[in-house]
């Protein structure tokens, strides 16, 4: 399998519907990524009365008075989200969202996307797990940030009982913002392969990073999907922006990953094609010894 790309808008369209539609465009046509993925809340049911009416803990971040009413600030109707699925249909990439609860999880799976991603933050949320898993046909993945060994084994066991782990993507995934590298741990990849590659369908990594050389690297290790966030302009107002690639960077990560992926393979004859004309005219060999006289 060739590794495949997510485009994560997340939050990054700052609430603006059009925004978010040139964001598809961007991944679509610029960066030519295979997925386009959104999120989605249901902030009454996520957040606690506390919670809602809290300020938010970065104001210069906030798109409202309380954090509730950022958030509601930044959420898309399920109307809207199908319009983003039509625009993602449109210019020929894949749509999908992440989804942080049941209500949320119930709306999305009515779209019918190929995946529902499921956050490091909600991977314990069985409730909204059973719901994917009994009413949701398409793969579902799941980030592992902040997530003990003995709860993956959970996270596992419970998508194994319901007959969906072989319709599920792990990704490693260490959750801050921006991480730095020696907070990657990208062979966490190898150990989730190790552990779960013949009982999941596939192992993927999400990266929270600056830059694209752990990208190439966790395609190394083996990573068949890659997800980043990605913005318009890292300077703009959000809490996501600063660690996301601005559309060059989604445009390289795309090129790059592709590449690694490609060269990742064994050599299915001992000489290449590509390497017989070269052989002829470069290869040293010792030449045969003459004959002794009688």
């Amino acid at each position: 399998m060739s590794v495949k790309i997510i485009a994560e808008v997340g939050c990054n369209h700052k609430g603006d519907l059009e925004i978010a539609k040139e964001l598809i465009r961007v991944a679509a046509i610029y960066a030519k990524a295979d997925v386009v993925k959104f999120q989605k809340r249901n902030n009454r049911e996520l957040l606690t009365e506390a919670q809602y009416n809290a300020p938010h803990p970065n104001p210069s971040n906030s798109y409202g008075e309380t954090y509730g009413a950022h958030r509601e600030f930044l959420e898309f109707s399920l109307e809207e989200h199908r319009e983003l699925a039509a625009e993602c249909a449109a210019n020929g990439i894949e749509y999908s969202t992440s989804v942080w609860d049941v209500t949320s999880a119930r709306e999305i799976a009515l779209l019918n996307p190929g995946l529902i991603k499921v956050p490091s933050a909600c991977n314990l949320h069985f409730e909204m797990l059973n719901v994917l898993a009994t009413e949701y046909a398409g793969e579902i993945h799941l980030s592992l940030g902040m997530t003990t060994r003995e709860e993956e084994d959970a996270i596992v066991d419970f998508l194994e009982a319901r007959g969906r782990a072989k319709d599920t993507v792990l990704y490693a995934c260490t959750s801050g913002y921006p991480v730095a590298f020696d907070e990657l741990c990208l062979l966490e990849i190898s150990r989730l392969q190790e552990k779960f590659s013949d009982r999941v369908k596939h192992i993927g990594f999400s990266g929270h990073h600056l830059g694209i050389a752990a990208d190439m690297a966790a395609v190394a290790l083996g990573a068949e999907w890659l997800e980043r966030h990605f913005t318009i302009d890292r300077t703009w107002k959000g809490t996501d922006h600063a660690a996301s690639l601005e559309p060059d960077g989604l445009r390289r990560v795309v090129r790059d990953a592709r590449a690694v992926s490609r060269s990742l393979t064994y050599k299915p004859t001992e000489i290449l094609e590509v390497e017989v004309a070269q052989r002829e005219k470069l290869k040293w060999r010792p030449k045969p010894r003459m004959a002794a006289s009688a």
